[in-house]
């Protein structure tokens, strides 16, 4: 069983409002609840500080620009509105696949016996998600993903990924949703 662990570049900046506000009409919020949300994403301006000092009584900010994409952070709407934009996901998972989606974390699960068959698969659905985030508008942060072989002591690893002339690193251990996991299930990573 081999694990791919993907993580996106600003995953809850970069959520779409449309693509969002279509999904979540797909999933039946119309009326007011839709209202509401588009509300909520919809017409939020910012700007950014330019310099921490004050010159001639006014602090340097660039001009207010309007917000068109992410979901506004620190209410308890965010991860859930950022579910909902990636809920379809896993149907993109094959026979020998599972996907698990846990907030901005994302797991691709591929178990085959024959590693031949495992590298094809990984590959396949590697890309298969990468144009699924694509068409979603999202990207992947290909120096934080990594894969991870689960398997006994005695085996090497020696199945490679990759995506568009990105190879995605090997580890032993990687942290996913607040735990340390490592290859052989020991749990000594999370332990130490």
């Amino acid at each position: 069983m081999k694990d791919i662990f993907c993580c996106l570049e600003k995953a809850f900046d970069c959520i779409n409002h449309i693509i969002l506000l279509h999904k979540l009409e797909f999933y039946g919020t119309v009326g007011k609840f839709h209202l509401l949300i588009k509300s909520f994403l919809n017409e939020r301006f910012q700007r950014v500080l330019i310099d921490n000092t004050i010159a001639n009584n006014k602090v340097p900010c660039s001009s207010w620009e309007e917000v068109k994409s992410g979901v506004p952070q620190g209410s308890i709407l965010d991860p859930l509105l950022f579910l909902l934009d990636i809920n379809d996901m896993p149907k993109r998972a094959t026979k020998d696949t599972d996907i698990i989606l846990l907030v901005d974390y994302t797991s691709i699960i591929v178990t085959n016996s024959n590693d031949k068959h495992l590298k094809i698969v990984m590959n396949e659905i590697f890309m298969d998600i990468n144009k699924w985030f694509k068409t979603n508008l999202l990207l992947l942060n290909f120096s934080k993903t990594h894969t991870l072989e689960f398997r006994t002591r005695n085996l090497n690893d020696n199945i490679n990924v990759c995506y568009n002339k990105h190879r995605i690193s090997n580890t032993t251990h990687t942290k996913f949703g607040g735990l340390f996991i490592d290859n052989i299930l020991s749990w000594k990573c999370h332990i130490d």
